[in-house]
């Protein structure tokens, strides 16, 4: 007899006769009442509660100020392409720029960027220098303006 059957028969032997008990004679004219046992398990799954992530930071929105005339080269940090007729370029230092174009440069966001042809005196300058998009067009500067959050 195994183990699991044992302690099953005891317990068999040790619960009070219920309606539906079967009695079985068992060698030596010893009596054994079987009964039906119902076993319950209770699986209790714990779900932590989590704190939710925060809201995501409001965009900002950017207003428009005179600009300079020409930007130094070497200043330039990064560049977005935010419109088709614009590029917002990033300075060392923090400062942003909005490079407003002379017209829609529509492919200038097909190949997701520009060149700038470097000059003799290293900077790019308003109604002067062109962005060379990387299809082979080309869009002159119209003129820049400078960034500033608007509160």
């Amino acid at each position: 007899m195994t183990p699991f059957a044992y302690v099953l028969l005891v317990a068999a032997t040790s619960v009070a006769p219920t309606p539906g008990a079967v009695a079985l004679a068992h060698e030596g004219g010893s009596r054994v009442e079987v009964t039906q046992m119902t076993i319950q398990q209770r699986v209790i799954i714990r779900v932590p509660a989590m704190v939710p992530p925060p809201a995501p930071p409001r965009p900002i929105k950017w207003k428009e100020r005179k600009g300079p005339k020409c930007i130094a080269l070497n200043q330039l940090a990064g560049a977005a392409i935010t419109q088709n007729d614009s590029v917002d370029l990033f300075l060392h230092g923090g400062t942003r720029l909005r490079a407003v174009l002379d017209d829609d440069c529509p492919a200038l966001d097909y190949y997701s960027g520009f060149y700038i042809r470097p000059t003799t005196d290293g900077q790019i300058c308003q109604k002067r220098d062109m962005l060379h998009t990387r299809s082979g067009g080309q869009c002159r500067v119209e003129r820049f303006r400078t960034l500033v959050p608007d509160r």
